[in-house]
């Protein structure tokens, strides 16, 4: 069966924004690559892109790879305020989803609390501090 994993542009934060998604999901990046790995034969990569990141991955749960990029000056910048898509986060528990919750939502706007939703998950939606877009739902049944 085909997985989905989101994948994340940033606008030369992606490693910040990385380690503090593993502080609240745990794990360990199974790749960092950087511009600069990719320089040499007749690839050219400034100083200043060099360091910036071209993949990293975070392993969430079992099947699931949460992964992103810096964005290249010369791509232009990503409008964080315009993210047209969510990423949604399903918990095992109440209380892992207020966990989570509440890690990631931590230095962003809450768009709505977790709360008991009408279609009966306990559910939360909001924008992190890097601008990004996420929904947490439990469901007992």
């Amino acid at each position: 069966m085909a997985t989905i994993n989101p994948w994340i542009n940033f606008n030369g934060n992606a490693e910040e924004a990385f380690t503090f998604y593993k502080s609240v999901f745990g794990g360990e990046f199974t790749k960092i690559i950087r511009f600069k790995d990719l320089a040499g034969s007749g690839v050219h990569v400034s100083e200043a892109e060099g360091k910036k990141i071209m993949l990293i991955e975070l392993p969430i749960g079992t099947n699931n790879v949460l992964m992103a990029n810096d964005v290249p000056s010369f791509m232009g910048t990503v409008s964080e305020n315009e993210n047209r898509s969510k990423i949604a986060v399903t918990a095992e528990s109440r209380e892992e989803a207020e966990r989570i919750f509440n890690g990631l939502s931590a230095g962003g706007s809450t768009e709505m609390p977790m709360s008991d939703s009408p279609w009966g998950t306990y559910f939360g939606m909001f924008r992190d501090k890097y601008g990004i877009e996420w929904t947490v739902e439990f469901s007992a049944s």
